[in-house]
């Protein structure tokens, strides 16, 4: 019987009770009974893992046999996306998430069509975070994908300045993404522009030769895990 990974904030004590949302999900929804292992993470690196003794509507009791912890990834990559419009930024977060990204940043960006205030900011969050959270499970990852607050573009700015290896992606670029040395830790902050591409304002705060991908121009909503998968065939992938 496979594994099925969900998440779980407490994984202390020989038995686990997996209860409120995701506990209802794995038992009426994916309707996991007795005697089928599951694993359980707490999104940081911790994971438990055993076979359910107990289940109902309420959820679920895991009897855990095996434990264990993942080092954290390195080189972090954070990936900061413009963010973009209509429907487009949930498929963006859900592959970046699967595709490894430790950090996803949304940036509004001068020619990025949000407009933000307070209430709209947070709805936002919410619901990266949410696309976030499930697409770490999807993929079965141990250490959850983290959703940073919206960033100005001082804010991207100050990330580039910190980076190990700051990229910033443009189509009028003529140094190949490939080209570059990926350094073994530290974060490689990683910026996509909007549907209208970066503002020149915008290359001029960031102070870095921007770079391409390749021939064609991808979607903001691509762009950011093509080259996020790039980058990982030459550190993590390799």
């Amino acid at each position: 019987m496979g594994v099925a990974v969900f998440f779980h904030a407490d994984l202390g004590g020989d038995e686990l009770v997996l209860d409120g949302p995701e506990g209802r999900h794995a038992a009426v929804v994916r309707r996991i009974d007795a005697g089928e292992r599951i694993r359980l993470t707490d999104g940081c690196g911790a994971w438990a893992e055993g076979p359910v003794v107990g289940a109902s509507k309420a959820g679920l009791s895991v009897a855990v046999d095996e434990r264990g912890t993942v080092p954290a990834a390195h080189p972090r990559v954070v990936v900061v996306q413009a963010v973009p419009k209509g429907e487009r930024a949930e498929p963006a977060v859900e592959m970046l998430t699967e595709v490894g990204v430790d950090v996803i940043v949304p940036w509004n960006a001068e020619r990025s069509q949000f407009r933000a205030n307070p209430e709209r900011m947070e709805k936002m969050l919410a619901k990266w975070r949410a696309w976030a959270f499930e697409a770490s499970k999807q993929s079965r990852r141990t250490w959850f994908a983290e959703v940073a607050p919206l960033a100005s573009t001082a804010e991207v700015a100050d990330r580039l300045a910190r980076a190990a290896l700051p990229v910033v992606l443009h189509e009028e670029a003529t140094t190949p993404l490939a080209s570059l040395t990926v350094p073994a830790s530290g974060d490689i902050v990683l910026v996509i522009g909007p549907e209208g591409g970066i503002a020149p304002t915008e290359l001029k705060t960031f102070d870095v030769d921007p770079v391409r991908l390749g021939d064609t121009v991808l979607r903001t909503s691509t762009a950011g895990v093509a080259a996020a998968a790039a980058l990982f065939t030459r550190s993590r992938w390799a």
